[in-house]
């Protein structure tokens, strides 16, 4: 497997490394099996956003914010669901990657036992996965928001801090293939009450594996 994105890659800032993060592979490795998935759908937040964690300073929930690049900073969302970011700045500045979609590639079934889906339905939908429709729909389901993604991926607020830079239980690679899509569009950011206007939510056009269109 390729070497994991080097620390250097998240030095970029939120803005650069959210674009550069679209079609890169996202692997994560626990005891119950291995899943990776290609990253769709970002959004930039940048430490003089109002709408960033790290905004009004340094707390205990968004200390990861403030250290090195190119670790995980997850955080429980509306006190429902984990949101994954990564860190993308150089210590102290607080810039982060919301890491909203990913299309799966490996551990479709792992992903879905972890979404709740009944070993029929699996079945059923393994079975179908062949009609690119059928795919892109249970994909989506799995993966296409940021809760439902932690949820799949199985991260929860003890990966918050995580070094994404090691090789080892959670990860970032180049992607190994070219990616059909190329194009990055950006869009107003979501589920956000401030800094509405700013287009820092960045997809790829054509890409059917985003939360949403």
């Amino acid at each position: 497997m390729p070497e994991p994105l080097p620390r250097s890659f998240y030095l970029q800032g939120a803005l650069a490394g959210a674009r550069s993060l679209l079609n890169c592979i996202l692997v994560r490795e626990t005891a119950e099996g291995i899943v990776s998935g290609r990253i769709s759908e970002t959004e930039a937040y940048t430490s003089d956003d109002p709408s960033a964690h790290s905004y009004r300073g340094k707390t205990v929930r968004n200390a990861t914010m403030f250290g090195p690049a190119g670790h995980a900073y997850v955080y429980l969302s509306y006190g429902m669901h984990y949101c994954m970011n990564v860190v993308t700045s150089e210590m102290g500045r607080a810039d982060a990657v919301l890491i909203r979609a990913v299309e799966p590639l490996d551990g479709w079934e792992l992903m879905s036992r972890r979404r709740g889906l009944p070993d029929v339905e699996i079945d059923r939908l393994a079975a179908a996965a062949s009609d690119p429709r059928v795919r892109v729909r249970w994909g989506r389901s799995l993966t296409g928001g940021p809760g439902k993604l932690c949820q799949a991926f199985g991260v929860t607020l003890a990966d918050d801090g995580f070094d994404l830079t090691r090789g080892k239980g959670m990860w970032i690679i180049s992607p190994a293939t070219a990616s059909p899509y190329h194009e990055i569009c950006a869009s107003p950011r979501i589920g956000i009450r401030l800094s509405v206007d700013l287009l820092q939510r960045f997809t790829l056009r054509g890409d059917p594996y985003v939360s949403k269109k």
